[in-house]
């Protein structure tokens, strides 16, 4: 069913079918393989279900034909084209149909209104949509006078190109969101993001507290809470300390070689997270078997968004058992990095339900407040830090990353103060790149419903006037019927034998 209804024809127009108007060549199609094709590759383009897959070294046609999807194309899907044209040498597969325009008719009009057609009532199958050749025929158009067709054609392609120019800049604008969102990222890696504690101090004529310093600060806390729990320890066993020997067993984290790293802005100290972490933990295994409608989250990558939240929805639970997962339960500022898979996917937990990561996930509580949990995101969301993330997974099959190699990543460590200037920098712009993008997103749908509406008003006859003396399309199914009817009668066999059909019939169908 197309968009005009039985009683609102143009004066002038007429219906018909699609298996009237066209020559259907799908019988002179030939599928190659891939691995044929790579013993063959050459200059002539070779063409499947929604477009060109691939080149070859031969031709079957060469002309301007309509190919239409036979299955996988988006028959469903109004704002994706079914049909294309193409020209010259060409080789076609069989999951696009061959089709020409007859006598007087254009393929580029038969183009615009097939792309515009309700499929649903021809195509079958479910996971993969299909359209036979037998309900292909059966396809309604409208066919307009022939002169109008060309003036038709003439101004969908002088809408269609202005429309493609300003879907061209919109994608254009969206590339450069995705390069600021890298440039932002780096920046403030970089320490060029937002005036460095070092210049405000100097400025205000005050000291500060220096990357290297907050450093020390963590690492000497860190071995204190170390001490106190050995010793609550060994106190609990009934065996306090004589002496401070034991205090020799607490192995310092090991500091990041900074020979091939370049250097900080003033006041910033090289780290990582093996020293910024108070402790880190893969995610426990569970079958799906397990999981139940109530109980705690288990987080998955699949939850991750790419600005680094958490989204629950869908999320599966397990029954609450305290003991068992105790130790595994996040809480709000927990680092959460993809170690299989999707790497480079991370998040901070910023939620207050009860919640533990997938065996796909390794948890990471930082030392706060000395470090913030956004400022270690963003720096390992820059470019940087994604490449050092999935190079720390390169190998054979399924990249894996494990904790030493994450603890192992360099990262720039500014001072307390600098680090909530910089977060608060980024998620400014970031918030502005956002409120961009949607706007680029739904300037983009809207050109998808003007291209549908370009095509539903042209056939409709609404785009261009109509001409009273333009020949109606009438007298033009009358010369296709007639021509049809004329080859009929020449491929029939003569008397006393089996007449030998045309080059031209041979490879060309007639159908009613």
């Amino acid at each position: 069913m197309n968009s005009i209804g039985a009683d609102d024809l143009p004066v002038g127009w007429s219906r018909t079918t699609l298996g009237i108007v066209v020559d259907v060549l799908d019988h002179l199609r030939v599928p190659v393989n891939a691995e044929e094709r790579s013993k063959r590759v050459g200059s002539v383009p070779y063409y499947g279900a929604t477009g060109q897959v691939g080149w070859i070294d031969d031709h079957i046609f060469d002309e301007e034909l309509v190919l239409l999807g036979e299955d996988g194309a988006p028959f469903l899907d109004p704002a994706k084209p079914k049909a294309y044209i193409i020209s010259g040498k060409s080789w076609v597969n069989n999951h696009a149909h061959v089709l020409r325009a007859k006598l007087g008719l254009g393929n580029r009009f038969l183009l615009y209104q097939m792309n515009q057609a309700d499929f649903r009532p021809f195509v079958s199958g479910t996971t993969r949509l299909k359209l036979p050749q037998a309900p292909m025929r059966r396809l309604r158009l409208v066919i307009a006078p022939e002169a109008e067709q060309k003036r038709m054609v003439a101004e969908i392609e002088r809408q269609l190109t202005r429309l493609d120019a300003a879907v061209a800049a919109l994608k254009r604008v969206q590339a450069n969101l995705k390069r600021f969102r890298a440039s932002v990222l780096k920046a403030a890696c970089e320490g060029r993001l937002v005036a460095t504690e070092a210049e405000l101090s100097r400025a205000d004529g005050r000291d500060y507290e220096t990357g290297a310093q907050l450093l020390a600060r963590i690492l000497k806390e860190r071995r204190a809470k170390w001490e106190a729990d050995q010793r609550a320890k060994m106190q609990a066993a009934g065996k306090p300390p004589k002496d401070d020997k034991w205090k020799s067993k607490y192995q310092e984290s090991a500091a990041p070689d900074i020979s091939t790293l370049p250097e900080r802005p003033e006041g910033w100290v090289w780290t990582n997270l093996e020293q910024l972490k108070t402790f880190s933990l893969y995610g426990p295994r569970f079958s799906s078997d397990a999981y139940a409608p109530r109980g705690q989250f288990v987080l998955r990558t699949s939850d991750i968004s790419e600005d680094g939240k958490v989204d629950l929805n869908g999320t599966p639970r397990l029954p609450l058992i305290p003991d068992e997962f105790a130790k595994y339960r996040v809480q709000q500022g927990d680092l959460l990095i993809t170690r299989t898979g999707s790497l480079g996917t991370l998040a901070v937990f910023n939620d207050t339900v009860e919640a533990i990561p997938g065996a796909y996930l390794i948890q990471y509580r930082l030392a706060a407040p000395l470090v913030t949990s956004w400022y270690a995101f963003y720096t390992l969301k820059s470019p940087a830090g994604q490449k050092r993330l999935i190079a720390g997974g390169a190998g054979v099959g399924r990249p894996n990353l494990n904790a030493p190699t994450i603890d192992e990543i360099p990262l720039p460590l500014p001072p307390i103060v600098e680090q909530s200037r910089i977060v608060a920098e980024v998620e400014r712009r970031l918030s502005i790149m956002e409120e961009l993008k949607t706007i680029v997103n739904a300037n983009l749908t809207r050109a998808d419903r003007l291209r549908q509406s370009i095509l539903k008003r042209a056939f409709e006859g609404k785009l261009v006037p109509q001409d009273p003396n333009d020949e109606p399309a009438g007298a033009l199914l009358e010369r296709i019927r007639a021509e049809r009817a004329k080859l009929d009668q020449a491929a029939k066999p003569a008397k006393g034998g089996m007449r030998r059909p045309s080059r031209r019939s041979a490879r060309t169908e007639i159908f009613a």
